[in-house]
């Protein structure tokens, strides 16, 4: 069943596969807000499994539903707040909707207008599978606030609109963090193969942190990933694949263009000194990588990221 669902990079993708409306869905930011009861009006309403290559927060203040995450199915019910990351397999269910908030936003969008070392501060996004959380009603109305402002942002039409949203978004992360993951520490959560999943995304995180902090100029393999956890290369294939639908190869190179793009971002560094920085000894090797990842040269993303600044 898990192998047979739909791999899906952004929301709109899920929706347009689902046959639902996109017509409010922004596709070039990386981030998304909106109710879903203005999406789901023929209820009940079950989805087909999907695996999103994205992260997702579900502020739901009036619901009644379910959510698969894996082997486990999580009821979900009013004042609850529920998070997921990407690639793990799920459906969700919706019996009823009266005010349920969806937010969804990738990495790239993390590192360019929210917070450059995310799971440094917010290591609960590294987990793989988290129950839906209960607030009281003060919190949730916290919580309401900030949600208000970032779906006020997402539709106007600000020269800062994304780095407004970013910081409400951090703002976001840091209530939720306050509320329930203060002391909370993801690589002890869960079965084997959650902690093995878990202990790759520190593990990559923590090499492009050397790289960008210019630590290591060195790219590791598939091979290295598999010594940091002393697993033969192929189980940690396997359980990365089976887990989060992408193999170690896509996840490093996603990981690679969005440090690319943050770096690019910054016009003080050539892209020779870029392209060094992220392990590349060649020039022309890392424009042609990334451009096979991201579809545009660095040039011709560096001129475009300039060009759209106020």
């Amino acid at each position: 069943m898990a192998n047979n669902n739909i791999n899906v990079r952004t929301l709109r993708e899920l929706y347009e596969q689902l046959g639902l409306s996109i017509d409010y869905l922004e596709e070039e930011s990386g981030f998304t807000i909106h109710y879903l009861e203005q999406t789901f009006k023929d209820l009940p309403f079950c989805s087909e499994p999907f695996r999103p290559n994205y992260f997702s927060f579900l502020l739901i203040k009036s619901a009644l539903g379910f959510y698969t995450i894996d082997d486990q199915r999580f009821e979900v019910t009013s004042e609850t707040v529920y998070f997921t990351n990407p690639g793990n397999y799920r459906i969700f269910e919706w019996e009823k909707l009266e005010h349920t908030c969806l937010i969804t936003f990738g990495e790239g969008f993390l590192k360019e207008y929210a917070h450059d070392d995310v799971y440094r501060d917010f290591s609960f996004l590294l987990s793989e599978t988290v129950s839906p959380r209960v607030l009281t009603k003060d919190q949730f109305a916290q919580v309401e606030e900030l949600y208000i402002l970032i779906n006020k942002e997402y539709k106007g039409d600000s020269l800062y609109k994304n780095k407004i949203i970013g910081a409400l978004v951090v703002a976001l992360l840091l209530k939720i963090k306050e509320y329930f993951f203060q002391d909370y520490n993801p690589i002890y959560e869960g079965n084997r193969s959650s902690q093995i999943v878990k202990n790759f995304k520190l593990n990559i995180e923590q090499h492009f942190r050397d790289l960008m902090s210019g630590k290591t100029n060195i790219q590791l393999r598939v091979q290295d990933y598999a010594d940091l956890q002393r697993l033969h290369v192929n189980y940690l294939s396997s359980v990365i694949s089976n887990k989060t639908g992408k193999t170690i190869s896509s996840w490093i190179a996603d990981k690679t263009a969005t440090e690319a793009k943050v770096l690019l971002q910054d016009d003080r560094l050539n892209i020779k000194e870029i392209a060094a920085r992220l392990g590349f000894l060649e020039t022309s090797h890392f424009s042609n990588y990334f451009k096979k990842y991201t579809s545009t040269s660095p040039v011709e993303y560096r001129k475009q990221y300039f060009g759209k600044l106020p």
